[in-house]
């Protein structure tokens, strides 16, 4: 009998003890349960504080924008124009991913004097062939501020006398709420691109030509 009494308090205790333990077991569950339907309302929340980036737009004023170009040779520098048809340029802020195109009229050329530009159209640039020359732009390099002055790379694929180079111009542009100025440089290997070198025994022509593009438009987010 002394035996059996001493083992009920033990018993008790062992009781006591299991009903904690499972006590401890449904908190735990009711914890972690709780945890499980917070998760997606915190993600809800964070999606919903995140706001998208806008794509930004570029539309080029034709009548506002000018490409020159200059041609150095052993007699004298040859500095010309060219005027843009269109153009318009999206790229994302975040990604620098591009994407549009600006169209250059290659008939436009001009470079004050009439024979020089009559064989530039006719046996160097062949504009009865190839009238426009189109730059895609793929993807800029660098940070373009919402507002003020940026220094960036753009790159892309130019169409030039029907055939497709990649090109990166150094850009310069200065962005207001509704619209862009820019100016952007790059360089045109012609002659390693095929285009028929102009030089002749009395001119040697560098067989590079130096591109500067003046462009203005309107902005949009």
């Amino acid at each position: 009998m002394k035996t059996n009494a001493h083992k009920l308090p033990v018993l008790r205790s062992g009781r006591v003890a299991s009903r904690t333990l499972l006590h401890s077991n449904e908190c735990l569950l009711l914890f972690f349960f709780a945890l499980t339907l917070a998760a997606p309302l915190r993600a809800q929340n964070a999606a919903a504080t995140t706001v998208p980036v806008a794509e930004t737009t570029l539309t080029l004023a034709p009548s506002q924008s000018k490409v020159h170009y200059i041609l150095d040779t052993t007699l004298h520098t040859v500095h010309g124009t060219f005027n843009l048809k269109s153009g318009t340029l999206h790229f994302d802020p975040q990604t620098g991913k591009a994407s549009g195109e600006i169209v250059v009229l290659a008939s436009s050329g001009d470079s004050g004097n009439g024979s020089r530009d009559a064989r530039m159209h006719k046996e160097i640039l062949e504009t009865g062939k190839f009238s426009e020359a189109i730059f895609h732009p793929t993807q800029i390099e660098g940070t373009v501020n919402p507002s003020g002055s940026s220094d960036v790379k753009l790159r892309g694929i130019l169409t030039l006398h029907g055939a497709d180079h990649e090109v990166t111009a150094q850009v310069h542009t200065t962005l207001t709420p509704d619209h862009f100025t820019a100016t952007a440089r790059f360089d045109i290997p012609y002659v390693s691109w095929g285009i028929k070198d102009p030089s002749n025994f009395l001119l040697k022509a560098k067989p590079v030509v130096n591109i500067d593009l003046e462009l203005s438009g309107q902005l949009a987010h």
